[in-house]
C-alpha cells in the first residue's frame, strides 16, 4: 500500500519509532521459537475449549505473538510498520502499546467466546471449540482502524489491485478483499472484527471515533456517487463522439 503525503506519494512511514521495531522483533523471535519448540504453538494458540473449560486464560494474550507461516507474520509486520509507525509517533510509545495489546487481547477473548454463542443453533458444530487461532491480526486491525479514524482523508493506494481511496474506507476495503478474494482461506474474520470492535470502543470513549454515518449522510453520498458515475459516462460519450468526428475528418482529408 502507498500513502499520499504532502509532498506526494510515498511507500511506508518516514520514520520507524522504536516501539514498532521492538514489536516486530518480538514477533520475529517468537516465530523462530515456534519451530525450535513446537509445543509453544499448542499452548499459546487460542483454543475456545482450552480457554473456558481448561483454564488456559493466557491464550488470548499469547496467540497474538504466534503466526502460522512466514507470509502471515510478514503481512502483519508490514501493516504494523506502515500504519502503526505514524500512529505511534502521534500517540507516544506507551499509549500505542496499551492500545495494541488491548485490541489483540480483546480480539483473543472474542475468538474464544464466539463459538460458544453459535452452539445454540440446532446444527451446531462442536469441533469449532477445538479450533486453534494464532496471529497479531486482531491487534493490527485495531491499529488500522485507529489510523483511518485519526487521518480519515489521507489517500491510500493498494499495490494490487491498484485502487486509491480515502483512509476512512481502509477497514471496509480489507474486509471486502479477505471475504471475497479468499473465501476458502484459513482466516479468522472474527479475530479481525474483534480487533476493530475493541479499537472502535476505545476510540469512541476518547471521542476520536468521529460521528457515525446517518441514513441521510448515506443517501447523500450515494447520490453524489451516482452523479459522478453519470458525469463520467457523459464525458466518455463526448470523447467517443469527438474521436469519431476526428476519424471522419481524417478520411475526408485523404
Amino acid at each position: 500500500m502507498y500513502g499520499r503525503r504532502q509532498q506526494g506519494l510515498g511507500f511506508g512511514p518516514p520514520v520507524t519509532p522504536p516501539i514498532i521495531k521492538q514489536l516486530m522483533i518480538a514477533n520475529a523471535v517468537v516465530f523462530v521459537a515456534q519451530y525450535l519448540a513446537p509445543g509453544v504453538l499448542a499452548l499459546g494458540a487460542v483454543t475456545p475449549i482450552a480457554v473456558w473449560q481448561g483454564g488456559y486464560l493466557w491464550q488470548p494474550f499469547t496467540y497474538m505473538w504466534l503466526h502460522g507461516s512466514f507470509g502471515h507474520i510478514a503481512l502483519n509486520c508490514l501493516a504494523l510498520w506502515m500504519f502503526g509507525s505514524q500512529l505511534a509517533m502521534a500517540w507516544g510509545p506507551q499509549r500505542f502499546l496499551r492500545y495494541y495489546l488491548l485490541c489483540g487481547v480483546g480480539a483473543g477473548f472474542i475468538i474464544a467466546s464466539w463459538p460458544y454463542l453459535t452452539l445454540i443453533a440446532p446444527s451446531a458444530d462442536f469441533s469449532v471449540l477445538r479450533t486453534h487461532t494464532v496471529g497479531a491480526s486482531g491487534a493490527i486491525y485495531g491499529v488500522l482502524l485507529a489510523y483511518s479514524l485519526t487521518w480519515p482523508d489521507r489517500t491510500i493506494m493498494l499495490i494490487f489491485p491498484p485502487i486509491a481511496f480515502r483512509a476512512i474506507w481502509l477497514i471496509p476495503a480489507l474486509f471486502f478483499m479477505t471475504i471475497f478474494f479468499s473465501p476458502g482461506g484459513n482466516i479468522s474474520h472474527i479475530g479481525h472484527l474483534g480487533g476493530v470492535l475493541v479499537g472502535w470502543i476505545y476510540m469512541r470513549r476518547r471521542n476520536q471515533a468521529g460521528n457515525p454515518l446517518s441514513f441521510k449522510q448515506i443517501q447523500y453520498r450515494w447520490r453524489r456517487w451516482r452523479m459522478r458515475q453519470r458525469l463520467r459516462a457523459v464525458r466518455q460519450e463526448d470523447h467517443q463522439q469527438q474521436r469519431k468526428q476526428n476519424d471522419r475528418n481524417k478520411k475526408t482529408f485523404h
